[in-house]
């Protein structure tokens, strides 16, 4: 590492990354990876036979992009990534998200009481006795729930009456967008989400505080209904009709298989990156890498995917510095540029 005036060069750091090996060497890959999803247009591609005349036009073809669905679960957003991922979805960067129950209510939590930093080794026990409970090295008062229910419990009320009086047919991404517009706070992913028209998924909404919340409100005034179905169809439409997909999926499970499954509908993602901890020995679907991913036809055969082994707070971070952050400010730049000229 070179001296320059004293100071470090992090943009060198980072591009020395590709060459390092190792999972250094899978962090330059994906920085690559994920710019390619950013800067794909239509007009890249050569136009096929069976397209129409009105996406023929240079235009039409420069404006239309690759459509990028974002998966993390429900540890990203009780940790500081959560602030990451609001910087995404505040500046329309991703397209479409799945997350587990977790990844959408400590969210909104967030904005009523804070989360603490602790450690791994503080005892459950002692915790318990305090009404304090631990993610990893993070700490969570019971009263920041006693808060959420507060808050929550209204919002199912009024959802409830208008699925009885007006008809709506409530699905889980319909009610996180509720919940994004009731919360109206600029620290919030889903605030941005539901301002930005983003459609956010959870196919286990009812796996966390929030189902808990749900079953609570079953009893007080049953009859809310979610429709699964709604939102399957919904999301396996927005890979079958998106003309190229770029896949970034933070950790395993449900969130990791639901964006997968949906690409496979159109015989695969185009781009993809992988981050988590999971291996393949023990046969799950988190620990899979993206070969196999290939063989369901979840990701295209001429696709050139990443995965990185490594503790998502430590990565993700620096992959959005070398992706997203600049292709964001360059294209704010661009129309600064361009209302000078058109004022």
């Amino acid at each position: 590492m070179e001296k320059n005036g004293g100071k470090v060069n992090f943009e060198a750091l980072l591009g020395s990354y590709r060459n390092s090996g190792f999972q250094a060497t899978n962090v330059g890959k994906a920085i690559e990876e994920i710019n390619k999803m950013l800067h794909w247009r239509l007009s890249d591609d050569p136009i096929k036979d069976e397209e129409p005349e009105d996406e023929r036009t240079l235009e039409y073809r420069q404006k239309v992009k690759c459509k990028i669905f974002l998966g993390y679960t429900s540890n990203i957003i009780s940790s500081g990534l959560r602030e990451t991922i609001r910087f995404l979805v505040q500046h329309k960067l991703v397209d479409c998200i799945v997350t587990s129950a977790g990844g959408i209510e400590e969210d909104f939590i967030k904005c009523l009481a804070p989360t603490y930093v602790g450690d791994f080794e503080i005892k459950g026990r002692d915790l318990r006795l305090q009404g304090i409970n631990r993610i990893g090295n993070l700490l969570v008062p019971n009263d920041n729930y006693c808060k959420f229910e507060n808050w929550v419990m209204p919002i199912l009320d009024a959802m409830l009456e208008e699925q009885q009086k007006d008809g709506i047919v409530w699905t889980p991404s319909k009610c996180i967008d509720r919940l994004g517009k009731e919360i109206n706070h600029p620290d919030s992913v889903y605030y941005w989400a539901h301002k930005n028209n983003i459609p956010v998924y959870c196919p286990a909404i009812t796996d966390g505080s929030l189902g808990d919340m749900m079953f609570f409100h079953s009893f007080k005034k049953p009859g809310l209904v979610m429709d699964l179905i709604g939102d399957i169809k919904a999301i396996n439409s927005e890979a079958v009709f998106a003309k190229k997909t770029g896949m970034i999926i933070i950790g395993g499970g449900v969130v990791k298989h639901h964006i997968c499954n949906a690409n496979l509908m159109r015989n695969g993602a185009d781009f993809a990156v992988y981050l988590n901890t999971g291996a393949e020995f023990d046969g799950s679907d988190a620990g899979a890498r993206p070969d196999e991913a290939i063989s369901w036809g979840k990701i295209k055969l001429d696709a050139k995917p990443v995965k990185i082994y490594a503790e998502a707070t430590l990565v993700f971070p620096l992959l959005v510095a070398q992706t997203f952050a600049p292709y964001h400010y360059a294209q704010t730049h661009q129309n600064d540029q361009k209302d000078e000229k058109e004022g």
